[in-house]
C-alpha cells in the first residue's frame, strides 16, 4: 500500500519556494548635501536652519551668529530661495535628491554585476533621508561594515568633514557600532577625471568647441585655506588633469568660484564677475564645466545655467552653454564603482558574511 507523506504545515512539499536569500552585511553610504522637500518658503526654512547652523559649514561664534540667521536670514532668504529651486525643480522632485538616489541605485547595480553584494543607499547631510534615518535603518536590518562614499570629489571642512561628523555623532550613540570606512576626497581619481573628460568631449562633439572653457567650483572662505583646508588645491589639481586629459592649451580655459554667501573674501576669482569680464572682453562662446558637482543641483542648473548665462549675455558674450554634471553617466558610475570596491577590499562582500 502507498505511504502517504504530509508536508509540514505552511510548506507545500516539492512546490516550495527556496528561503530567500539572507540580507547583505556590508552597505555603501552614498552621501550628498541635500535639499528642501518642496519649492516652496515653508520647506525651504527648515532646511536652510539645519545647512547654516552647522558650525561646519559657517564658522562664525555661535553667540554672533544663530542670532542673525535666525532674526533675519531665515525671514528673508527661504522666499527668494524658493523661487529660485521652483525654476530648476523636476516632476520627481528636486535634482540634486533625483540624480542622488538614481546614482545610488545604479551604483548597487554596477556593483551587483562585478559580483559585490551590498546595500548601496542614499543619504543627504540636510533634510531627507537623513545620514541619521538610514543608518538606523541599516543597523536594523543586520548591516555591520558601512563605507561612506560622499558626492565631494574635492575634500573640504565645509562639506566632507560635516558629513564624517554627522556619521560619527550617530557612532557615539549606538551601543553595538558598527565598522566605519571614509572616503575622503577622490578629486584626482583617473576614472573620475575621465568621466568628466568624455562629457566636455561628448558635449563638443556635438555643438563644437568655444572660445573659453570656465571650469567653475564652489567657493569657501579664503579664511579656510589660511587654516589649512586644502580644497583650493584639490580643485586646481582637479582642473588641471582635466585640461591636459583634454589636451588644452594654455589660455583657452580657466577656474573660478561660486555660490559666495556674505561679505567675507571667499576664494577668488568669482564666477559671475569673470563671465562679465569674459563677455566685455569679447569672448564670443563660454562653455562652463562644475568639475565639483557629479550631480546637478541649484548652484548647477539656476546659478550658472541660468544667472551666469544672463550675466555673461548681458556683457556683451554671443552664446553661452553649460556643460551638464554626470549625473547618471556611465562611465562616472563605473569611476565610482571601481572608487567603492577599492575602499570596500577586505570586507567580504561577494558572500554573506
Amino acid at each position: 500500500m502507498p505511504r502517504t507523506v504530509i508536508a509540514p504545515e505552511g510548506n507545500s512539499g516539492a512546490s516550495s519556494s527556496p528561503l530567500p536569500a539572507p540580507a547583505p552585511h556590508t552597505a555603501v553610504l552614498w552621501c550628498n548635501l541635500g535639499s528642501p522637500e518642496a519649492p516652496t518658503a515653508a520647506a525651504v526654512r527648515p532646511y536652510l536652519a539645519q545647512f547654516l547652523s552647522d558650525p561646519r559649514v559657517v564658522e562664525i561664534p555661535r553667540a554672533v551668529w544663530l542670532p542673525l540667521l535666525h532674526g533675519v536670514i531665515l525671514r528673508r532668504r527661504p522666499a527668494r530661495s524658493a523661487a529660485k529651486y521652483a525654476s530648476i525643480w523636476m516632476p520627481e522632485g528636486s535634482p540634486l535628491a533625483v540624480w542622488t538616489r538614481r546614482q545610488a541605485a545604479l551604483l548597487r547595480g554596477w556593483l551587483g554585476e562585478r559580483g559585490h553584494r551590498v546595500r548601496v543607499v542614499e543619504a543627504m547631510r540636510y533634510g531627507q533621508p537623513s545620514l541619521e534615518r538610514q543608518l538606523d535603518a541599516l543597523q536594523a536590518e543586520g548591516v555591520k561594515r558601512v563605507l561612506v562614499l560622499q558626492a565631494y570629489p574635492q575634500y573640504s571642512a565645509t562639506t566632507t568633514a560635516s558629513v564624517t561628523d554627522a556619521v560619527n555623532a550617530w557612532q557615539a550613540r549606538q551601543r553595538k557600532q558598527l565598522e566605519l570606512r571614509f572616503v575622503n576626497d577622490y578629486h584626482d581619481d583617473a576614472g573620475y577625471i575621465g568621466a568628466l573628460a568624455g562629457r566636455v568631449h561628448r558635449h563638443w562633439q556635438q555643438h563644437g568647441r568655444p572660445d573659453r572653457l570656465l571650469m567653475s567650483f564652489h567657493g569657501i572662505p579664503a579664511r579656510n585655506i589660511a587654516l589649512g583646508d586644502p580644497y583650493q588645491a584639490q580643485c586646481l589639481r582637479t582642473a588641471q588633469l582635466l585640461a591636459d586629459q583634454l589636451q588644452l592649451p594654455q589660455g583657452f580655459w580657466q577656474c573660478s568660484f561660486q555660490s559666495r554667501f556674505g561679505r567675507a573674501r571667499w576664494l577668488e576669482p568669482y564666477t559671475e564677475p569673470t563671465l562679465r569680464e569674459l563677455g566685455a572682453s569679447g569672448v564670443g562662446r563660454v562653455d562652463v564645466l562644475c568639475p565639483g558637482f557629479p550631480a546637478d543641483c541649484l548652484e548647477t542648473l539656476e546659478e550658472i545655467a541660468m544667472e551666469g548665462r544672463e550675466a555673461f549675455l548681458h556683457s556683451g558674450g554671443k552664446a553661452f552653454h553649460y556643460i551638464p554634471a554626470l549625473n547618471d553617466d556611465p562611465a562616472w558610475i563605473s569611476a565610482l564603482a571601481d572608487l567603492a570596491v577599492r575602499h570596500l577590499a577586505g570586507w567580504p562582500t561577494t558572500a554573506q558574511g
